[in-house]
């Protein structure tokens, strides 16, 4: 089984429908970051190089459960996506029905129409059988560039490869499986995770799949005070998933079973309570005291982290070691980003805080590949089937 792609298919003198991830943020009906339309224009380019082809282009933008909500209309990214691609983008007036079918199929060579939020129905996210039907109805071949989506089995990214002649990827997905599909199969070692957040529960999967390539696994964030808290120290006031405790204890003993090195906080920077205003407290040790919580990790662990990543010939990092928010607590997930930035090995970014925080600081172009995707990045590395990627295998 293998990811079919643009490639393997011939998408001349077709009308090629494709689903992106055009879920940008907007202001007063204006695109503040136009960073995901950016990341389609090559595989959307590469279609629109092939003679005779023309483009239905499909996406979400919020969260309008079901409903037309005028507040989530895409016309404002029709137009940010028109002055990116440097042609006229038409923008349909609904994503499905006769009026939307005859402007598709009265498409002329090279040109592009954006349907409509497809999240104004219900039958996207229900993956509706009769609503992927009239999506498929749109165009010749369908292709997916949308990874931030994958991990939903929704009627654009799953039920549509049922009726159309052919599936494939877009560039953007055949990245993201090719990269962490090899993390996941056969990384270079030494291997290392960086693995932060703030719940064990949303991370325990993906340690879980770590454990079995990895060489060194780091943990920070606030999901590390649950790890020190079973391992006997003492963790203040920081935030601790009592009904993961025994999860915690079982994991730190695979790791041990298996000879994976953990690098938990061995000090913190913490405070006397959450908040930006807060005056940081250095904590010289792994024990934190009972009136602060801690908030980002200390200069040892950084040092600890440094050793790790400096021998590293693989890395993936996802979630922030500390509450990166707060300028005062950002320091421990700024020097992991430099760290991993600065490694001569492949280096891998996934979960959006992570991609938040290497785009804050400005490191994202030293990254190998910066997911595009928060929680389809964190399945995939729990090594979980994605349906609109499976979808796409031949």
């Amino acid at each position: 089984m293998g990811l079919k792609t643009i490639k393997d298919i011939d998408l001349s003198h077709k009308r090629v429908l494709i689903r992106v991830d055009f879920n940008v943020p907007l202001n007063e009906g204006v695109v503040t970051d136009a960073t995901r339309i950016e990341m389609a224009l090559p595989t959307i380019n590469y279609i629109l190089k092939q003679p005779g082809t023309s483009l239905v282009v499909m996406t979400h933008l919020g969260r309008p459960k079901g409903e037309k909500k005028p507040e989530f209309s895409l016309a404002p990214v029709a137009k940010k996506f028109s002055e990116l691609l440097g042609r006229e983008v038409k923008m349909a007036p609904d994503c499905i029905g006769k009026e939307v079918q005859e402007m598709a199929e009265n498409l002329s060579d090279g040109e592009v129409l954006l349907l409509e939020n497809v999240r104004y129905y219900k039958g996207e996210t229900d993956n509706d059988e009769n609503f992927a039907k009239e999506l498929a109805g749109l165009g010749d071949v369908y292709v997916n560039d949308a990874f931030g989506t994958a991990h939903r089995a929704h009627a654009s990214t799953e039920g549509v490869t049922r009726y159309v002649s052919e599936a494939a990827a877009g560039f953007l997905i055949e990245r993201e499986v090719a990269f962490f599909g090899k993390l996941l199969s056969h990384p270079e070692k030494p291997f290392v995770a960086v693995i932060g957040g703030a719940k064990v529960s949303s991370k325990i999967g993906v340690l879980e799949t770590l454990l079995q390539n990895c060489d060194t696994i780091v943990i920070g964030g606030a999901m590390a005070y649950t790890f020190l808290k079973v391992q006997g120290h003492a963790v203040g006031k920081s935030m601790v998933e009592n009904e993961y405790e025994k999860t915690a204890e079982e994991f730190l003993s695979k790791a041990k079973d298996r000879g994976v090195q953990i690098i938990l906080p061995l000090d913190h920077i913490a405070a006397a309570e959450f908040s930006d205003e807060a005056e940081p407290v250095s904590v010289d040790q792994a024990d934190i005291p009972d009136t602060l919580i801690g908030l980002d990790i200390g200069p040892k662990t950084l040092e600890a982290v440094r050793e790790s990543l400096q021998k590293a010939a693989s890395i993936v990092w996802n979630g922030p070691m500390g509450v990166f928010e707060f300028e005062k607590f950002a320091k421990g997930t700024l020097e992991v980003a430099e760290m991993v930035a600065s490694c001569s090995g492949t280096t891998v970014v996934g979960g959006g805080d992570s991609v938040a925080a290497v785009n804050k600081f400005g490191l994202a172009d030293r990254i190998d590949h910066v997911s595009t995707g928060g929680g389809a990045s964190l399945e995939f590395l729990e090594g979980r089937v994605l349906p609109g990627i499976a979808a796409l295998e031949s």
